[in-house]
C-alpha cells in the first residue's frame, strides 16, 4: 500500500496531524547490511525481448502503443483508474463500496491500478461480493500487518514480509478464478510497476495471469502486487523471473508510482500532440492523495527531508497526471470523471497505517460514492496561497513598566 514506514516516511503526504519518528540521541550501531547474492547480468536487449516462462501474454511494455491496443477489451466500456496514495487508499475502498451501496456502480470493462491502488484493484474487479474485504484491508489493518519496522534487508530500510503475506492470504485461489472469469467476459485489469533495470513501466495483464489457473500464476499475481506497492529504499524491491531466448534471470521491480501516480494508456497516446482517442464510455478516476499542501516545519533529518520532497513531487505529478487525463478525456469525447480527498478531511493520524484514520477516511470515500455526485467532472482546483502572518506590532516603552 505504499507505506509511510518509521524513519523514512516515505508518505504520500495528506491532511491530519503525523506523529514524529522517534529519533534517539544516541541510536545503537545498525547490524550490517545483508550479503545478497550476485545477480545474473543480462543486456538490455534481452530485457526487452524478455517473457514470463509459459505466460507470454503476461505483461506488456506500459510505453508500447500496440501492445497496449492489443491488450484492451474487443468493446469499449467504462474505465475505472486507481492511483497511488498508501494508506489514503482508504478513500477509493470507501467509495467504491459507496458506489456499490448506491446502486449505480458501472461495470467497469478496464480498470488500472498503481501502488495502493493495485492492492485495491483485484478486489475491485471481481466485483462486489469483495467490499467486505476491501473494507477490512483499510479499515482493521496497522503497521504491524504492512511491514517490520528495524530490519533492514540491505536493500531498503523496512522488510515487507507482512505486506507479503497479507497478499497471499487475501488474493486466493478463488478470487484469481473470479478475476478469470471476469477476463473472458473481456473485461481486464492492468497493474503498473517499474523495472528498475529498464528503467521502464510495466503493465501487467492480471486477468490473463489469472486464468493460466495454476500454481505458478497465483504466485506471480501475489508477486506483481508485491511489486507495486514496493516503494524504493523504504522497501525491498521485488525480483520476478524472466527468460529471453532460453536464457533465464530475474529483474528487479518496484513501485509502480515511479513511472506516475495513475495508469490511463501509454504516454505517447496521451501526449497533447497524439489524435489518439480512449475507447471507454467513461473515464472514472480515483486519487487516493491529498493535494492540498501540508505544511511542515522539516527537521534537519534526511528522512524527514526526503518525506516532504516526495511527498509535495506526488501531488505535483499527480495534478499534473490528471490535467493530461481530462484534456484526453474531451479529445475522446469520452465523460472525465474524478474524485479526490476533499481538502476539509483533516482527522489526525497517529502514525503509519492508524485504524481509526484510515477508518474516518474510509467512511468518508463510502458516503462520497453513494451520493449523488460521486465524481467531479473537472479536476480539482489548485490551492489558494496561503494569507501571510499579519506583521508583529512592536511594544511601544514608555520608560515605566507597566
Amino acid at each position: 500500500m505504499a507505506p509511510r514506514p518509521p524513519g523514512i516516511m516515505l508518505a504520500r503526504a495528506q491532511k491530519g496531524t503525523r506523529a514524529p519518528a522517534a529519533k534517539p540521541s544516541q541510536p545503537p550501531p545498525a547490524p550490517p547490511p545483508e550479503k545478497l547474492p550476485p545477480r545474473i547480468p543480462f543486456t538490455a536487449g534481452e530485457d526487452a525481448a524478455a517473457a514470463i516462462a509459459g505466460m507470454p501474454d503476461a505483461r506488456f511494455w506500459a510505453d508500447s502503443t500496440a501492445d497496449f491496443q492489443n491488450a484492451l477489451p474487443p468493446k469499449p466500456g467504462p474505465w475505472l483508474i486507481l492511483s497511488s496514495g498508501g494508506e489514503d487508499g482508504a478513500f477509493g475502498g470507501g467509495l467504491i463500496t459507496g458506489l456499490t451501496a448506491s446502486g449505480k456502480r458501472p461495470d467497469y470493462a478496464v480498470i488500472t491500478g498503481v501502488s495502493t491502488g493495485a492492492l485495491m484493484a483485484p478486489f475491485a474487479f471481481a466485483g462486489p461480493k469483495y467490499d467486505d474485504q476491501l473494507h477490512n484491508n483499510y479499515t482493521k489493518v496497522t503497521a504491524a500487518d504492512i511491514f517490520e519496522a528495524g530490519a533492514s534487508t540491505g536493500e531498503s530500510f523496512v522488510n515487507s514480509w507482512p505486506l507479503r503475506d497479507l497478499i497471499a492470504k487475501e488474493v486466493t485461489p478463488a478470487l484469481l478464478a473470479d478475476i478469470a472469469a471476469q477476463y473472458r467476459r473481456g473485461r481486464r485489469l492492468f497493474i503498473v510497476t517499474t523495472d528498475l533495470d529498464a528503467e521502464r513501466s510495466v503493465v501487467w495483464n492480471m486477468g490473463a495471469i489469472a486464468a493460466h489457473g495454476s500454481d505458478d500464476a497465483l504466485k506471480l499475481f501475489r508477486r506483481v502486487l508485491l511489486a507495486s506497492a514496493s516503494v524504493p529504499g523504504a522497501f525491498p524491491p521485488v525480483l520476478i523471473n524472466v527468460e529471453a531466448d532460453g536464457k533465464r534471470f530475474q529483474e528487479m521491480h518496484a513501485d509502480g508510482g515511479i513511472g506516475g501516480q495513475f495508469f490511463v494508456a501509454p504516454a505517447a497516446l496521451m501526449a497533447a500532440t497524439s489524435s489518439y482517442r480512449l475507447p471507454a464510455t467513461q473515464l472514472d478516476i480515483i486519487i487516493n492523495t491529498a493535494l492540498q499542501p501540508d505544511f511542515a516545519v522539516v527537521d534537519r533529518f534526511a528522512p524527514s527531508i526526503l518525506a516532504q520532497s516526495v511527498g509535495m513531487a506526488v501531488k505535483i505529478d499527480t495534478r499534473m497526471m490528471m490535467d493530461r487525463a481530462y484534456v484526453v478525456a474531451k479529445r475522446s469525447g469520452v465523460p472525465f470523471n474524478v474524485a479526490s480527498i476533499p481538502p476539509s478531511f483533516n482527522v489526525p493520524s497517529k502514525g503509519a497505517f492508524d485504524p481509526k484514520y484510515m477508518s474516518a477516511l474510509f467512511e468518508l470515500g463510502f458516503e462520497q460514492g453513494r451520493s449523488n455526485a460521486p465524481f467531479s467532472s473537472e479536476p480539482p482546483p489548485y490551492p489558494r496561497a496561503p494569507a501571510p502572518a499579519p506583521p508583529s506590532s512592536p511594544v511601544e516603552r514608555t520608560g515605566a513598566d507597566p
